[in-house]
Formats: C-alpha cells, sequence, structure tokens
C-alpha cells in the first residue's frame, strides 16, 4: 500500500475517533498536499498556508528558545485550526468545530502526528536492495583554505577602534 493511502487512511481513522474534526490534512513541509479528509475546504490553498505557519512556527520558537516546533494552535469565532509536526518532512493539520474538547484534539493531532511521521520515515528508509546505485556516494567537500592562520591576527585592537574616554563619552 502506498505511503499516501496509509496517510489517508489514518485521516479517516482520527475523524473517527473524534465526531467534532471537521477536516483533517497531512502535507508536505514544503506545503504540498499528501492526503486531506476536508469536504468543502480546498486543500490545496490549506497547505500552502499549513506550510508558511510552519515556517513561522518554527522562526517563534527558535527566536524565543523554546525548542523544536511541535504545534500550532489557532481560534476562529467557528472553530480551531490546529497543526501538528509529523516527523521532519510531513505536517498535519486539523479543523475542528467550536465545541470540540482542545485537549482531546490535542491528544488525537498528536498521535496521528507521531504516526505520519513514522509512516513517513518508512518511505524514506532505504530497503533491503542497496541504494548506493540509485544514490551515489558524494566526495566529501574539502575544508576552504583561511587566507592566514589564527596566529596572524592582531593581538591589540587599533587606537582608532577603541572607545572614546572623555567627559561625554563616560571617563
Amino acid at each position: 500500500m502506498a505511503v499516501e493511502a496509509e496517510v489517508l487512511n489514518e485521516l479517516h481513522r482520527l475523524r473517527t475517533r473524534m465526531p467534532q474534526l471537521t477536516g483533517a490534512l497531512a502535507a508536505s513541509v514544503d506545503g504540498l498536499v499528501l492526503a486531506q479528509d476536508m469536504p468543502g475546504v480546498q486543500p490545496e490553498g490549506l497547505a500552502a498556508l499549513t506550510a508558511a505557519a510552519l515556517g513561522v512556527g518554527h522562526r517563534m520558537v527558535d527566536l524565543t528558545a523554546r525548542g523544536e516546533f511541535c504545534e500550532l494552535l489557532v481560534r476562529g469565532a467557528g472553530g480551531y485550526v490546529a497543526t501538528y509536526a509529523a516527523g521532519p518532512s510531513a505536517i498535519l493539520t486539523l479543523l475542528a468545530d467550536g465545541h470540540a474538547n482542545v485537549g482531546r484534539l490535542h491528544l488525537e493531532g498528536r498521535r496521528s502526528g507521531a504516526h505520519i511521521a513514522g509512516l513517513m520515515a518508512a518511505r524514506h528508509t532505504p530497503g533491503p536492495a542497496s541504494s548506493a546505485q540509485a544514490y551515489p556516494a558524494v566526495p566529501p567537500v574539502p575544508p576552504a583554505p583561511r587566507d592566514r592562520p589564527l596566529s596572524a591576527l592582531p593581538t591589540r585592537i587599533p587606537r582608532q577602534y577603541r572607545p572614546q574616554r572623555g567627559p561625554d563619552h563616560g571617563g
């Protein structure tokens, strides 16, 4: 069974477990639809927005030193849009109505995200056949030559770059 079909089955099972979900989408981190179960919503547009939100989420957690991106929750007047990391190559977005239990939404979203991550990892794992023929080894890149060794750098700061001292400069 193709990975996309297995991901779609996971989305169907997720919507069965949680009836408050109105849609589910699995997309690549590049914004391409892997599988979707979203009646009435344009999946390509949501996949692209999800990829953009993922980028913003990554920047936010990096800037605030909060570790690796895990999830993002947006609440609108009509319900929730929840986005979960599904490994390094995929992302899961769930739509839920306003009566959804947010704790349950997170629980189910995290479980499904982890399952989809496993499916995607299996997709990229080389099989028993040697992958060396399909992907030849890339030779290592030699380090760039340095203009001069560190020992040749000046040990004193030139006078023009030193802080000014005087009545206007705190001294």
